[in-house]
Protein backbone atom coordinates (compact mmCIF):
# COMPACT_ATOMS: atom_id res chain seq x y z
CA UNK A 1 0.00 0.00 0.00
CA UNK A 2 1.33 3.43 -0.98
CA UNK A 3 0.55 7.12 -0.41
CA UNK A 4 0.23 9.28 -3.51
CA UNK A 5 -0.25 12.99 -4.08
CA UNK A 6 -2.47 13.79 -7.07
CA UNK A 7 -3.22 17.46 -7.66
CA UNK A 8 -6.33 18.84 -9.37
CA UNK A 9 -5.08 21.59 -11.64
CA UNK A 10 -2.73 24.54 -11.17
CA UNK A 11 -5.56 26.66 -9.77
CA UNK A 12 -7.71 23.87 -8.38
CA UNK A 13 -10.01 23.91 -11.41
CA UNK A 14 -10.75 20.16 -11.13
CA UNK A 15 -11.10 19.99 -7.35
CA UNK A 16 -14.87 20.14 -7.08
CA UNK A 17 -15.30 17.57 -9.84
CA UNK A 18 -12.89 15.26 -8.01
CA UNK A 19 -14.63 15.68 -4.65
CA UNK A 20 -18.18 15.47 -6.01
CA UNK A 21 -17.49 12.40 -8.17
CA UNK A 22 -15.17 10.49 -5.82
CA UNK A 23 -12.17 10.48 -8.10
CA UNK A 24 -8.79 11.93 -8.93
CA UNK A 25 -7.84 12.90 -12.44
CA UNK A 26 -4.84 14.21 -14.34
CA UNK A 27 -4.47 17.18 -16.65
CA UNK A 28 -2.72 15.49 -19.58
CA UNK A 29 -5.92 15.31 -21.64
CA UNK A 30 -4.03 15.32 -24.94
CA UNK A 31 -3.60 11.57 -24.41
CA UNK A 32 -6.24 9.05 -25.40
CA UNK A 33 -7.04 5.99 -23.29
CA UNK A 34 -3.79 4.84 -21.64
CA UNK A 35 -5.01 1.43 -20.52
CA UNK A 36 -3.66 -0.30 -23.63
CA UNK A 37 -0.15 1.13 -23.30
CA UNK A 38 2.11 -1.54 -21.84
CA UNK A 39 5.56 0.07 -21.76
CA UNK A 40 6.76 3.48 -20.67
CA UNK A 41 8.78 3.71 -23.89
CA UNK A 42 5.52 3.76 -25.86
CA UNK A 43 4.28 6.66 -23.75
CA UNK A 44 7.58 8.51 -24.25
CA UNK A 45 7.30 8.09 -28.01
CA UNK A 46 3.76 9.47 -28.06
CA UNK A 47 4.70 12.41 -25.83
CA UNK A 48 7.77 13.26 -27.92
CA UNK A 49 5.62 13.42 -31.06
CA UNK A 50 3.14 15.71 -29.30
CA UNK A 51 5.86 18.02 -27.95
CA UNK A 52 8.94 17.76 -30.19
CA UNK A 53 10.42 21.00 -28.81
CA UNK A 54 10.57 19.77 -25.21
CA UNK A 55 13.97 18.68 -23.93
CA UNK A 56 14.50 15.08 -22.82
CA UNK A 57 14.49 15.96 -19.12
CA UNK A 58 11.09 17.65 -19.26
CA UNK A 59 9.70 14.78 -21.33
CA UNK A 60 11.02 12.24 -18.81
CA UNK A 61 9.48 14.19 -15.92
CA UNK A 62 6.07 14.51 -17.56
CA UNK A 63 5.96 10.94 -18.84
CA UNK A 64 6.96 9.66 -15.41
CA UNK A 65 4.00 11.36 -13.79
CA UNK A 66 1.52 10.13 -16.39
CA UNK A 67 2.91 6.59 -16.09
CA UNK A 68 2.51 6.64 -12.30
CA UNK A 69 -1.10 7.73 -12.62
CA UNK A 70 -2.05 5.16 -15.25
CA UNK A 71 0.03 2.17 -14.13
CA UNK A 72 1.28 2.43 -10.55
CA UNK A 73 -1.60 3.73 -8.41
CA UNK A 74 -3.56 0.69 -7.25
CA UNK A 75 -6.79 -0.06 -5.31
CA UNK A 76 -6.12 0.19 -1.58
CA UNK A 77 -3.52 2.94 -1.97
CA UNK A 78 -4.06 6.22 -0.15
CA UNK A 79 -4.39 9.50 -2.07
CA UNK A 80 -3.76 13.03 -0.81
CA UNK A 81 -5.30 15.91 -2.77
CA UNK A 82 -3.87 19.28 -1.61
CA UNK A 83 -6.66 21.77 -2.29
CA UNK A 84 -6.24 25.18 -3.86
CA UNK A 85 -9.76 26.42 -3.16
CA UNK A 86 -9.41 25.64 0.55
CA UNK A 87 -6.49 25.61 2.97
CA UNK A 88 -6.95 21.88 3.39
CA UNK A 89 -5.93 18.45 2.12
CA UNK A 90 -8.45 15.79 1.08
CA UNK A 91 -7.48 12.21 1.97
CA UNK A 92 -9.02 9.15 0.33
CA UNK A 93 -8.52 5.50 -0.53
CA UNK A 94 -8.31 4.21 -4.12
CA UNK A 95 -11.25 1.93 -4.94
CA UNK A 96 -10.65 1.44 -8.68
CA UNK A 97 -7.44 1.92 -10.63
CA UNK A 98 -6.97 3.83 -13.86
CA UNK A 99 -9.84 3.94 -16.35
CA UNK A 100 -10.80 6.23 -19.19
CA UNK A 101 -14.21 7.91 -19.20
CA UNK A 102 -15.15 11.36 -20.46
CA UNK A 103 -16.92 13.25 -17.66
CA UNK A 104 -15.98 16.74 -18.88
CA UNK A 105 -13.52 18.02 -21.48
CA UNK A 106 -10.95 18.31 -18.68
CA UNK A 107 -11.83 15.10 -16.84
CA UNK A 108 -11.14 11.94 -18.82
CA UNK A 109 -8.37 9.98 -17.13
CA UNK A 110 -9.81 8.72 -13.85
CA UNK A 111 -8.98 6.85 -10.67
CA UNK A 112 -11.93 6.17 -8.34
CA UNK A 113 -11.46 7.24 -4.72
CA UNK A 114 -13.46 7.00 -1.52
CA UNK A 115 -12.85 10.32 0.21
CA UNK A 116 -12.35 9.81 3.94
CA UNK A 117 -11.91 13.35 5.23
CA UNK A 118 -10.79 16.88 4.37
CA UNK A 119 -8.33 18.11 6.99
CA UNK A 120 -6.99 21.66 7.48
CA UNK A 121 -3.30 22.05 6.64
CA UNK A 122 -2.61 23.03 10.25
CA UNK A 123 -3.53 19.48 11.33
CA UNK A 124 -0.45 18.06 9.56
CA UNK A 125 3.07 18.16 11.03
CA UNK A 126 5.49 20.33 9.08
CA UNK A 127 7.60 17.44 7.81
CA UNK A 128 4.54 15.77 6.27
CA UNK A 129 3.57 19.08 4.63
CA UNK A 130 7.06 19.17 3.14
CA UNK A 131 6.55 15.64 1.84
CA UNK A 132 3.23 16.64 0.26
CA UNK A 133 4.65 19.91 -1.06
CA UNK A 134 6.78 18.82 -4.01
CA UNK A 135 5.92 20.83 -7.11
CA UNK A 136 5.13 17.76 -9.22
CA UNK A 137 1.49 16.99 -9.97
CA UNK A 138 1.61 13.24 -9.32
CA UNK A 139 4.15 11.57 -7.04
CA UNK A 140 4.60 8.90 -4.41
CA UNK A 141 5.29 9.96 -0.81
CA UNK A 142 7.89 7.71 0.81
CA UNK A 143 9.47 9.70 3.65
CA UNK A 144 8.70 10.45 7.31
CA UNK A 145 6.35 7.44 7.62
CA UNK A 146 3.72 9.78 6.18
CA UNK A 147 1.18 7.08 5.27
CA UNK A 148 0.95 5.53 8.74
CA UNK A 149 0.97 8.90 10.48
CA UNK A 150 -1.85 10.21 8.27
CA UNK A 151 -3.84 7.08 9.11
CA UNK A 152 -3.48 7.96 12.79
CA UNK A 153 -4.58 11.51 12.02
CA UNK A 154 -7.69 10.21 10.25
CA UNK A 155 -8.44 8.03 13.28
CA UNK A 156 -8.52 11.15 15.44
CA UNK A 157 -5.06 10.88 16.98
CA UNK A 158 -3.37 14.32 16.99
CA UNK A 159 0.19 14.12 15.75
CA UNK A 160 3.01 16.01 17.49
CA UNK A 161 4.23 18.98 15.49
CA UNK A 162 7.82 18.71 14.33
CA UNK A 163 10.16 21.35 15.75
CA UNK A 164 13.00 20.63 13.33
CA UNK A 165 12.38 21.36 9.68
CA UNK A 166 13.03 18.38 7.44
CA UNK A 167 13.11 19.32 3.79
CA UNK A 168 12.48 16.84 1.01
CA UNK A 169 15.08 16.18 -1.64
CA UNK A 170 12.44 17.01 -4.25
CA UNK A 171 11.97 20.63 -5.24
CA UNK A 172 9.25 22.10 -3.05
CA UNK A 173 6.67 24.80 -3.60
CA UNK A 174 8.33 27.73 -1.80
CA UNK A 175 5.17 29.86 -1.61
CA UNK A 176 3.10 27.01 -0.16
CA UNK A 177 5.83 26.08 2.31
CA UNK A 178 6.13 29.67 3.55
CA UNK A 179 2.36 29.88 4.04
CA UNK A 180 2.31 26.59 5.93
CA UNK A 181 4.97 27.85 8.35
CA UNK A 182 2.96 31.01 9.03
CA UNK A 183 -0.18 28.90 9.53
CA UNK A 184 1.71 26.79 12.08
CA UNK A 185 2.81 29.93 13.93
CA UNK A 186 -0.71 31.38 14.03
CA UNK A 187 -2.08 28.01 15.11
CA UNK A 188 0.21 27.97 18.15
CA UNK A 189 0.23 31.71 19.04
CA UNK A 190 -3.30 32.88 18.21
CA UNK A 191 -5.55 30.25 19.73
CA UNK A 192 -9.18 30.79 20.71
CA UNK A 193 -10.20 34.42 21.12
CA UNK A 194 -6.81 35.63 19.90
CA UNK A 195 -7.69 34.46 16.39
CA UNK A 196 -10.71 36.77 16.50
CA UNK A 197 -8.36 39.55 17.64
CA UNK A 198 -6.26 38.96 14.52
CA UNK A 199 -9.36 39.14 12.30
CA UNK A 200 -10.40 42.36 14.07
CA UNK A 201 -6.99 43.87 13.28
CA UNK A 202 -7.40 42.99 9.59
CA UNK A 203 -10.83 44.65 9.46
CA UNK A 204 -9.52 47.79 11.17
CA UNK A 205 -6.62 47.88 8.70
CA UNK A 206 -9.20 47.75 5.90
CA UNK A 207 -10.75 50.92 7.32
CA UNK A 208 -13.72 49.54 9.25
CA UNK A 209 -14.81 50.71 12.66
CA UNK A 210 -15.30 47.61 14.81
CA UNK A 211 -16.86 46.35 18.01
CA UNK A 212 -14.84 43.43 19.37
CA UNK A 213 -16.69 41.13 21.75
CA UNK A 214 -14.83 40.28 24.97
CA UNK A 215 -14.01 36.63 25.78
CA UNK A 216 -17.00 34.54 26.81
CA UNK A 217 -20.43 33.76 25.33
CA UNK A 218 -20.95 36.02 22.34
CA UNK A 219 -24.39 35.09 21.05
CA UNK A 220 -23.06 34.05 17.65
CA UNK A 221 -20.92 37.11 16.93
CA UNK A 222 -17.32 37.99 17.67
CA UNK A 223 -16.97 41.27 15.77
CA UNK A 224 -19.26 43.91 14.37
CA UNK A 225 -17.73 46.06 11.65
CA UNK A 226 -19.02 48.96 9.58
CA UNK A 227 -17.85 51.99 7.64
CA UNK A 228 -17.58 55.54 8.94
CA UNK A 229 -15.87 56.94 12.04
CA UNK A 230 -18.72 55.82 14.31
CA UNK A 231 -19.51 52.57 12.48
CA UNK A 232 -22.90 53.72 11.17
CA UNK A 233 -22.14 53.48 7.44
CA UNK A 234 -22.55 50.57 5.03
CA UNK A 235 -21.62 47.82 4.80
CA UNK A 236 -22.60 46.58 8.23
CA UNK A 237 -20.85 43.27 8.85
CA UNK A 238 -21.34 40.60 11.50
CA UNK A 239 -18.26 38.41 11.99
CA UNK A 240 -18.05 34.98 13.59
CA UNK A 241 -14.64 33.37 14.16
CA UNK A 242 -14.18 29.64 14.79
CA UNK A 243 -10.67 28.67 15.94
CA UNK A 244 -11.33 24.92 16.12
CA UNK A 245 -9.43 22.61 13.78
CA UNK A 246 -12.71 20.91 12.82
CA UNK A 247 -14.51 21.78 9.58
CA UNK A 248 -17.59 23.98 9.99
CA UNK A 249 -20.82 22.50 8.66
CA UNK A 250 -23.82 24.15 7.06
CA UNK A 251 -25.63 24.63 10.38
CA UNK A 252 -23.15 27.33 11.43
CA UNK A 253 -23.57 29.15 8.11
CA UNK A 254 -27.33 29.19 8.58
CA UNK A 255 -26.97 30.33 12.19
CA UNK A 256 -24.90 33.29 11.01
CA UNK A 257 -27.65 34.22 8.57
CA UNK A 258 -30.05 34.33 11.53
CA UNK A 259 -27.66 36.51 13.56
CA UNK A 260 -27.45 38.98 10.64
CA UNK A 261 -31.16 39.64 10.95
CA UNK A 262 -30.95 39.93 14.73
CA UNK A 263 -28.27 42.65 14.72
CA UNK A 264 -29.50 44.23 11.45
CA UNK A 265 -26.26 43.60 9.63
CA UNK A 266 -26.27 43.51 5.85
CA UNK A 267 -23.43 41.03 5.41
CA UNK A 268 -21.75 38.26 7.34
CA UNK A 269 -18.19 36.95 7.51
CA UNK A 270 -17.54 33.46 8.86
CA UNK A 271 -13.90 32.67 9.62
CA UNK A 272 -13.12 28.99 10.26
CA UNK A 273 -9.57 27.91 11.04
CA UNK A 274 -10.58 24.31 10.37
CA UNK A 275 -12.21 25.08 7.01
CA UNK A 276 -15.68 24.15 5.80
CA UNK A 277 -17.59 21.10 4.64
CA UNK A 278 -18.66 20.92 1.00
CA UNK A 279 -22.29 21.53 1.98
CA UNK A 280 -21.29 24.65 3.91
CA UNK A 281 -19.36 25.93 0.89
CA UNK A 282 -22.37 25.37 -1.38
CA UNK A 283 -24.69 27.13 1.08
CA UNK A 284 -22.33 30.13 1.12
CA UNK A 285 -22.27 30.22 -2.69
CA UNK A 286 -26.07 30.41 -2.69
CA UNK A 287 -25.83 33.30 -0.22
CA UNK A 288 -22.99 34.99 -2.14
CA UNK A 289 -24.34 38.54 -1.73
CA UNK A 290 -24.66 38.27 2.03
CA UNK A 291 -22.06 35.74 3.29
CA UNK A 292 -18.30 35.35 2.90
CA UNK A 293 -16.15 32.49 4.19
CA UNK A 294 -12.48 32.68 5.19
CA UNK A 295 -10.41 29.59 5.81
CA UNK A 296 -6.70 29.60 6.72
CA UNK A 297 -5.51 30.68 3.27
CA UNK A 298 -8.17 33.38 2.83
CA UNK A 299 -7.23 34.81 6.22
CA UNK A 300 -3.57 34.82 5.19
CA UNK A 301 -4.36 36.56 1.89
CA UNK A 302 -6.00 39.45 3.75
CA UNK A 303 -3.32 39.45 6.44
CA UNK A 304 -0.56 39.84 3.84
CA UNK A 305 -2.44 42.60 2.05
CA UNK A 306 -2.96 44.74 5.17
CA UNK A 307 -0.07 43.68 7.41
CA UNK A 308 1.80 46.98 6.90
CA UNK A 309 -1.12 48.81 8.56
CA UNK A 310 -1.03 46.73 11.76
CA UNK A 311 0.18 48.41 14.93
CA UNK A 312 3.71 47.70 16.13
CA UNK A 313 2.59 45.54 19.05
CA UNK A 314 0.74 43.11 16.78
CA UNK A 315 3.64 43.05 14.32
CA UNK A 316 5.89 42.07 17.21
CA UNK A 317 3.53 39.19 18.03
CA UNK A 318 3.41 38.11 14.39
CA UNK A 319 6.75 39.05 12.80
CA UNK A 320 6.60 38.74 9.01
CA UNK A 321 8.93 39.86 6.23
CA UNK A 322 8.10 40.23 2.54
CA UNK A 323 10.44 38.17 0.35
CA UNK A 324 10.76 38.32 -3.43
CA UNK A 325 11.69 35.16 -5.34
CA UNK A 326 12.34 34.41 -8.98
CA UNK A 327 9.63 32.31 -10.62
CA UNK A 328 11.26 29.53 -12.60
CA UNK A 329 8.86 27.93 -15.05
CA UNK A 330 9.22 24.25 -15.93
Amino acid sequence: MSLWVVRAGKYGEQEQTALDNNLVTMAWNEFDDLSKIEKKEQLTEIYTKLYPDFNKYKIANQVGQVWRFAKEIKPGDMVALPLKTQSAIAIGTVTHGYHYKVITDDTKHLISVKWINILPRSAFPQDILYSLGAIMTIFKVTKHDAENRIKKLLAGTPLPQETEEQREEEEIDIDRTAKDKIIKFIDSHFKGHDLARLVDAILKAQGYTTYFSPPGPDGGLDILAAGGPLGFDEPKICVQVKSSSSSIDVVVVRELQGVLQKVRATQGLLVSWGGFTNIALKEARDAYFSIRLWDQDKLLDHLFKYYDRFDDDLKAELPLKRVWALIEEE
